[in-house]
């Protein structure tokens, strides 16, 4: 064999291994390490906006009864009023965002729109009120909005609430986020553009590629790189 053929099939095959270390490490980080997710609805408005994309931290929470794992992945509990991604309980398949309110064991009751924890009001500086009407009960607004529970938090689970708490779909209505299903705590927005209310529902070739050619005028720029509370 040549030199020249030699020293080809060497170039060659450092490419190919840098490529398939790349390849593996990507895995691995979004596998284990970090998830991409897009906000697709309202519910967490102002904090969170549609249109928005995340990087979620997946190694953050401790999700397993496992003493292994928490040996070996040191993580920790999900705190109170933290937001977190999870698996929603009625459609394993999508995912959800919401803000963890009442932990295992919390008693959580909902008065006037004000939340108790334990009996005590909860302060919550991010939460937002659309619509001034405070339904009295669920027969009048036909669900349970501004009145609800009190209801005890069971072990292994998590009483979830959107920010935008006249027009979120969560905990008061489905129940609640097993811990086992929270794939982590949204850490950063790396994009933003202004999407379309209805923007996820969206998906023939068609409207896909009106949706790529709206993306960059949309951008919010302002909302690039901003952490997330």
């Amino acid at each position: 064999m040549k030199a020249e053929d030699k020293k080809t099939g060497s170039v060659f095959r450092e490419y190919f291994e840098l490529i398939v270390e790349t390849a593996v490490f990507v895995f691995f980080v979004m596998t284990f390490v970090i998830q991409a997710f897009q906000i697709p609805t309202g519910s967490m408005e102002p904090n969170l906006l549609i249109g928005d994309f995340l990087l979620v931290n997946k190694l953050i929470y401790a999700n397993s009864d496992s003493a292994l794992d928490r040996l070996v992945l040191p993580k920790r509990a999900v705190r109170s009023q933290e937001i977190i991604v999870f698996k929603y309980p009625e459609d394993l398949t999508k995912d959800y965002v919401k803000r963890a309110i009442g932990l295992p064991g919390d008693v959580v009751e909902i008065k006037q729109k004000q939340v108790y924890v334990n009996q005590k009001p909860l302060e919550e500086p991010y939460k937002y009120h659309g619509d001034s009407r405070v339904y009295e009960d669920s027969l009048e607004a036909g669900f349970l909005r501004d009145n609800y529970g009190p209801v005890t938090v069971p072990a292994g689970q998590i009483f979830a609430l959107g920010d935008n708490r006249d027009d979120s779909l969560d905990s008061r209505y489905w129940g609640f986020v097993p811990i086992s299903y929270v794939r982590g705590r949204p850490w950063i927005i790396y994009f933003s553009y202004k999407a379309e209310p209805d923007a996820y529902l969206k998906t023939s070739f068609e409207e896909r590629m009106k949706k790529l050619v709206r993306f960059l005028p949309k951008a919010r720029l302002n909302r690039i790189l901003k952490v997330i509370h």
